[in-house]
């Protein structure tokens, strides 16, 4: 993408000291891992860390200090990025008011169908068009603009519980983020905005590269490390990818960095043998840290749609999810899978992707989301 690879360096070059324990020979006697070789593979060190308040502090609060587009261009573009769910949903609204004066079965069945079509699912659909009556019951439906805003807050009000900005708790040095998902969710792409996202608000960031499965996706880390500034902590393809990521905690331990982000290998959320291997990096990651991972981020691709929230399910069953961040959102009509994910899973949605630009990678919130779906701008 960028055009160039990064060199590879010895791990001697790292301020990390030796990894204190073999922790795959425990896990796997069979296959012992690949302790700190040549091979292993880092990029240009990050900027020392800066003295920062011992502190849990939001995204959001730190992101204040940071020069932002305005609130107007901020909506615009999410409401571009949700263009094809929202005329999936909004288009010949005001035709499916015309002459009615309350809320009929009819209405009923044709909000019904448009909701199922964007993916929104059989029971977050049945939840919002409950929602929905409740809040018109004994009124009068004078127009399609009141359909609006009754549809509007009955879809809030189910988003509204997974609106959690993701916290950074300064206290922990680093705060671990374990992010996972399929091959093709955008995951790498994702942890590559992230940081640019942390850097930006003042953050030290260290990346470890355990997906040591997919070819090149160890290149494609480091080539987001380089365009952020950023170690990137990585071996060869085939290396154990705990034992990546144990050596990413051990150098970002040395060097206090802020945030440590771990990459793992995508992998269906069917295939047991796989997500055995996650849980093993959760225990390799608590032989240094007993609390980490701080942050297990689950990342989807809305246009697969209902797969997305089977993947939800799966994941937070084995792992125990603690966000999500839902990609691709400019590219589907299936952007209604974020109220499946609310109303059925009710893991909180730190993130969604609305575009390719690095900047589009933004905090959920219920509001603007809804507002953007339904085409009704501030």
């Amino acid at each position: 993408m960028f055009g160039f690879r990064k060199k590879q360096k010895s791990t001697s070059e790292t301020t990390a000291a030796p990894p204190e324990s073999a922790p795959e020979q425990q896990e796997s006697p069979a296959a012992a891992p690949p302790g700190p070789t040549p091979e292993q593979q880092e990029s240009p060190l990050a900027a020392p860390p800066e003295t920062l308040a011992e502190q849990p502090e939001t995204l959001s609060s730190v992101e204040d200090n940071q020069p932002r587009e305005t609130k107007k261009g901020l909506f615009a573009r999410l409401r571009q990025g949700l263009s094809k769910t929202s005329s999936q949903l909004t288009d010949g609204m005001a035709g499916l008011v015309l002459g009615k004066k309350a809320i009929d079965d009819e209405l009923l069945e044709e909000l019904e169908t448009r909701l199922l079509m964007a993916d929104v699912g059989i029971e977050a659909t049945e939840t919002i068009l409950r929602k929905l009556t409740q809040q018109v019951a004994r009124k009068s439906l004078d127009d399609a603009d009141a359909l609006v805003q009754a549809l509007k807050a009955s879809m809030t009000e189910v988003l509204l519980p997974v609106e959690k900005p993701l916290n950074i708790d300064r206290r922990h040095k680093p705060m671990v983020i374990l992010v996972l998902g399929i091959n093709g969710s955008g995951k790498t792409t994702t942890i590559g905005k992230l940081t640019h996202r942390l850097k930006a608000q003042g953050l030290s960031v260290m990346l470890a590269a355990g997906d040591t499965f997919r070819a090149a996706a160890v290149e494609q880390l480091q080539t987001w490390g380089a365009r952020n500034g950023v170690s990137v902590i990585a071996q060869g393809q085939g290396a154990d990818s705990a034992s990546v990521i144990f050596d990413g905690l051990q150098a970002a331990k040395a060097r206090g960095m802020d945030v440590l982000i771990a990459d793992t290998a995508g992998r269906l959320h069917t295939q047991d043998n796989l997500m055995e291997e996650l849980k093993k990096v959760k225990r390799v990651l608590q032989r240094l840290d007993p609390d980490a991972p701080h942050e297990t981020l689950l990342v989807v691709d809305a246009g697969t749609g209902q797969n997305a929230l089977n993947q939800a399910r799966e994941f937070h069953a084995a792992m125990g999810l603690t966000g999500m961040a839902v990609t691709k959102l400019d590219g589907t009509a299936k952007g209604g899978i974020l109220f499946a994910i609310a109303d059925q899973v009710g893991v909180p949605v730190r993130f969604i992707g609305i575009g390719e630009r690095i900047e589009d990678l933004r905090e959920f919130h219920a509001e603007d989301f809804v507002q953007a779906l339904l085409d009704t701008p501030h």
